[in-house]
This record gives C-alpha cells, sequence and structure tokens, in this order.
C-alpha cells in the first residue's frame, strides 16, 4: 500500500495532488509555471527561467505533468476497467507491459488501470524520496536525476497514448477534450525543449506530436 493508502482505492477517489513544499524553491517556480500558463503561451512556458537551475525546473515541471495526468486518468477510472482495456495499449501495434526494475525486473503484461495504479505509484515513490527530489533549498540532485526524469516522463506518455487511442470518445462526451489537449500540448513542448524523450517512443501518436511541434 502507498503512502496514500491508493493500495485500496476505489475507482472513484483521486489520488492527491502533489505539491512542493512552501516557501521552498519548487514553489516558487511552481508560481512562475501557473503564471506562465495563465498567459496562453505554452512555448514560452515550458523555458527555462533566466538564472534559474534546471533541474530545480525539471523537477517541479515533473511534479506538474504529474498532477495532471493523475487527475486526467482519474476522470476516466469507471471506463478504463481490466475488462474494457485488458492491456496497457496505445492502438493496435503498441502495447506497454509493467517492470520498475526492482520489485518487477521482467515487463509482465498488466491491464490499463493496473498499469497506471502501479506507474502512479512508482513515480509517487520517487517524487517522495529526498535523495531523488529534494525538497530543502541547496539540496543536491542526485548525478542521474535527468535519466529518471526521462523514465518518469516516458511512462506517463504512455497514459496520454492510451487516452488518446482508447478514450477519446469518451473524454469528447465529458466535454473535457480542450482539458486534455491542453495538458498534452504542455507536456509535449516541454518534453522536447529538453529533449526529454526519444522520438520513437511517441510513434503513437506521432501526428499529433509534429501538429504541436511545428504548430
Amino acid at each position: 500500500m502507498s503512502l496514500f493508502g491508493l493500495g485500496s482505492r476505489n475507482q472513484k477517489t483521486f489520488r492527491p495532488k502533489k505539491s512542493a513544499p512552501s516557501g521552498s524553491k519548487g514553489a516558487q517556480l511552481q508560481k512562475h509555471i501557473d503564471a506562465t500558463l495563465g498567459s496562453g503561451n505554452l512555448r514560452e512556458a515550458v523555458k527555462l527561467p533566466p538564472g534559474e537551475d534546471i533541474n530545480e525546473w525539471l523537477a517541479v515541471n515533473t511534479v506538474d505533468f504529474f498532477n495532471q495526468v493523475n487527475i486526467l486518468y482519474g476522470t476516466l477510472t469507471e471506463f478504463c476497467t481490466p475488462n474494457d482495456c485488458p492491456m496497457m495499449t496505445a492502438g493496435p501495434k503498441y502495447e506497454y507491459r509493467w517492470a520498475d526494475g526492482v520489485t518487477i525486473k521482467k515487463p509482465i503484461e498488466v491491464s490499463a488501470p493496473k498499469y497506471v495504479e502501479l506507474l502512479l505509484d512508482w513515480i509517487e515513490t520517487q517524487l517522495d524520496d529526498e535523495t531523488i527530489f529534494p525538497q530543502k533549498l541547496g539540496s543536491p540532485f542526485p548525478p542521474n536525476f535527468r535519466d529518471v526524469v526521462k523514465t518518469i516522463l516516458k511512462r506517463l506518455f504512455r497514459v496520454y497514448a492510451h487516452i488518446y487511442h482508447s478514450h477519446f470518445q469518451k473524454i469528447t462526451s465529458l466535454k473535457e477534450e480542450a482539458h486534455l489537449n491542453t495538458c498534452f500540448k504542455h507536456f509535449v513542448l516541454f518534453t522536447w525543449e529538453f529533449r526529454l524523450i526519444e522520438k520513437g517512443e511517441l510513434a503513437p501518436v506521432q501526428e499529433l506530436v509534429e501538429s504541436i511541434i511545428q504548430f
């Protein structure tokens, strides 16, 4: 069971939103994100603010993207079930299997909701680990921090890809299409700006990604 009791959550409960500690550098950067996103210019919003540390910027945005995916997927939990989505796929060509490299070293086939649950638990564990995501101003980031972020974002992308391929019609009926598209555009522009996801990983929604980047 995870920190927030998610092992026993029912389908309609939401994982609590993660936030930077009050008064921390992360909190200041989060205010910057909120302000620049409010301007509507996502290309400017993803850029590293002048004079800021790149790792701090990667950290606060990773938390932000975790929260966005958590909330978006949370609206679909009654539609994304083991019966409806017995495998974690993104269209007919792409299937994702789960491994965390620790308790599950060999990738296993799981349903889409189980994959997302395992993924969000796995990310949350890292976000709560101060040796990976330091909470105190001036605390060092680990040498492999960028690689950690790349793996987290690569896997969060898979949730977006699954939503677009398997649940976009439901998203549209819930009138959440604009919100999904804005969140995904922000995600793509950020990961593209800092080269955090390999192009091949984006293949399941390549046309959509290219339309965002080229616009």
